[in-house]
């Protein structure tokens, strides 16, 4: 009766254990490959390694070494194929706007459903230009 869904390479990409263990979590349990990166340099690593092509992206906005738009930046073209939902607690209107306009699909204000998240990856899959 359910349809069946797609299974996707997410990174999630985020310096809180319990955010991406839950992510990782939920998102494996959705039948997705998740990799996992606590920081913007283990980030650029995975994706630069090319071993795996990454669906979607999962980016925490602040993590220790990355407190701007830049990480997003780099992101979009080590990836340009890959869909990229930044999450933030720090969501001015201007930092939002500014994502989308670098190429974000969505962003995510923290905190969120973490089913809300599985729904969100799949939908920016979808959405991704062929």
């Amino acid at each position: 009766m359910a349809k069946k869904s797609p299974s996707l390479h997410v990174l999630v990409i985020d310096d809180e254990p319990l955010i991406r263990w839950s992510l990782a979590e939920t998102l494996s349990a959705s039948g997705h490959t998740v990799i996992e990166a606590c920081d913007g340099e283990t980030a650029i690593r995975t994706l630069s390694e090319g071993k795996e092509l990454v669906d979607v992206i999962v980016l925490d906005y602040r993590l220790p070494d990355s407190n701007d738009l830049t990480l997003l930046s780099t992101l979009r073209r080590l990836a340009p194929f890959s869909q990229i939902i930044m999450m933030t607690a720090f969501g001015t209107p201007e930092v939002m706007t500014s994502a989308l306009n670098l190429g974000a699909y969505r962003v995510v204000p923290k905190p969120f459903e973490m089913h809300e998240m599985a729904a969100l990856v799949l939908q920016a899959h979808a959405a991704r230009p062929h």
